[in-house]
């Protein structure tokens, strides 16, 4: 069986990277976060933790 030649592992490692790296990029840069609306901030109780020491 032939081995292949250390330009030909640089070269596949460099494909495989270049890859990841777009793919990784380009999830993050999909992903869409949605804004809470003003309704669903005025109903948040900011008195919730009332401790009672």
């Amino acid at each position: 069986m032939p081995q292949m030649a250390p330009i030909k592992w640089l070269t596949l490692f460099f494909i495989f990277s270049i890859t990841f790296i777009l793919f990784c990029s380009m999830n993050y840069y999909a992903y869409m976060p949605s804004s809470p609306k003003s309704n669903e901030l005025k109903n948040i109780n900011l008195n919730s933790m009332n401790w009672k020491w």
